[in-house]
């Protein structure tokens, strides 16, 4: 009986140190099965992200690794809050992911409704919105080969709004190209607002409610969400300190998705944590699904993550990045087949199909001031974890 009791206590004892996290720079990883990569190795990841730490690049950040469909790393280094007061970072803290976005809801959204037959990636913008009587095609605003430009006046159009609901829209529709579709590359956010109309029209849902309903529910996303409230609200790091010295939280850093979207936008404005897009990620290396649930056919992941032959020489897939002038974060030890998405506030997933490995780093480098940067610390941590692959 003594002895049941000491193993018992010893039990609990033991349980608390793998579900407590640990704060600071350099807390151990709180929920692992790293025994299957090079626990080694993967303190290189942990040596890149204290010195940019250090360095006042980023407050903090949190990394994820799924491997063979599992969460095989999962830590958190640093405080997600500096200003006004700091606030260590942990596991469970909620980002606001900016354009990974356009990859986790908008291009997903779009693709489960290919699927079910819907619309074709092949179908022209002016189907579903009249106003483009260009050749515009779904594949070119996914692919960023419309030619559409980067950006748009926010405050111009703000103004339009007073008297147009659909002043960005129309705007979009009819603003000056900059190539003819597919003969080039533009990494636009107007692509995927575009995008947000089309699903919105065909599903006849809010952007929010159809990814809710047929993605984020279906994987058990339970802290991915636009318009953060209650629970996931108060998990969320801040973002950016504004004019009057107030820090944005849980309202999205991007102008057109914020101002003239209303934080509900196909190009930005989705707040997630690592745990949720590690399940994300899991699911798009499983074929589409993970834990009996599927999201998405083999076959639409495929398409999802396979750059299309006709632009080949873009190297973007309908919703990733493989090899344009944006995909360093993929590091140099990856696969060719690896793909990847980031975001402008400081986050990043790298998928890798060959090797069944998924590397989330989330931080939020604008805060308090957008000054960091996470460009050369992604692809460091792409690299340490990619060598540590067994």
């Amino acid at each position: 009986m003594v002895i049941n009791k000491y193993l018992k206590r010893l039990f609990f004892i033991l349980n608390l140190f793998v579900v407590i996290p640990c704060f600071g720079q350099n807390p151990k990883p709180v929920c692992t099965e790293a025994h299957e990569l090079d626990l080694h190795q993967l303190r290189y990841a942990d040596e890149a992200i204290t010195q940019s730490i250090n360095n006042k690049e980023i407050p903090g950040a949190v990394l994820a690794v799924v491997y063979h469909s599992k969460l095989a790393y999962l830590k958190a280094y640093g405080n997600k809050q500096i200003y006004p007061t700091a606030v260590p970072m942990d596991i469970n803290t909620v980002f606001d992911l900016a354009s990974l976005t356009k990859a986790v809801a908008t291009a997903t959204s779009v693709m489960i409704l290919t699927e079910r037959g819907k619309l074709r990636l092949e179908d022209k913008v002016s189907l579903y919105i009249p106003d483009f009587n260009d050749k515009i095609q779904i594949i070119n605003l996914l692919t960023h080969t419309s030619g559409l430009p980067p950006y748009a006046p926010v405050d111009t159009i703000l103004k339009r709004q007073a008297n147009d609901p659909d002043a960005l829209i129309h705007y979009i529709a009819r603003c000056k190209r900059s190539f003819e579709p597919g003969n080039g590359f533009q990494y636009s956010c107007l692509n995927y607002i575009t995008l947000q109309r089309i699903v919105e029209t065909v599903s006849g849902q809010s952007l929010r409610d159809f990814a809710k309903t047929n993605i984020f529910d279906v994987l058990g996303m339970k802290h991915t969400d636009y318009c953060p409230a209650g629970e996931i609200l108060k998990r969320t790091a801040p973002t950016e300190k504004q004019s009057d010295n107030q820090v944005l939280c849980g309202v999205v850093h991007d102008p057109l998705a914020r101002v003239l979207n209303h934080g509900i936008s196909g190009n930005a404005g989705l707040f997630s944590d690592a745990k949720d897009l590690a399940l994300f990620s899991a699911a798009l290396l499983n074929n589409g699904s993970i834990n009996g649930k599927r999201i998405l056919s083999q076959q639409a992941v495929k398409t999802l993550t396979t750059i299309p032959r006709e632009l080949s020489a873009y190297g973007r897939t309908p919703g990733w990045d493989v090899f344009s002038d944006y995909s360093s974060n993929q590091g140099d030890l990856l696969s060719p087949n690896t793909y990847g998405h980031t975001g402008y506030t400081g986050t990043s997933i790298v998928i890798d199909p060959d090797h069944e490995i998924a590397i989330i780093l989330l931080t939020n480098r604008v805060h308090p001031v957008d000054t960091g940067s996470v460009v050369r610390l992604r692809a460091i941590v792409a690299n340490a974890v990619a060598a540590s692959i067994k």
